[in-house]
């Protein structure tokens, strides 16, 4: 949904995105990658108007920070 702009689910095209963002105490749509909120990696959600059918999407230029955390399990 994030490059096509299309559903998968259901082939619609109201398609919205929300912004992740990290707020008070870690809350939002954030992945915590050390123990303040300096450390959150913002995680946006896709959402299909017509089905509600959603993706979340960490941007790339995130996703090293995430790979790299301590938090990070393999």
């Amino acid at each position: 949904m994030k490059h096509t702009k299309v559903c998968p689910k259901c082939r619609s095209g109201n398609i919205v995105r929300i912004d992740g963002y990290a707020g008070a105490y870690g809350t939002g749509n954030n992945v915590m990658t050390g123990n303040t909120i300096f450390s959150a990696v913002n995680v946006n959600r896709y959402v299909c108007c017509a089905c509600g059918f959603t993706e979340e999407w960490i941007d790339k230029d995130d996703i090293e920070k995430i790979a790299n955390s301590k938090k990070a399990k393999r």
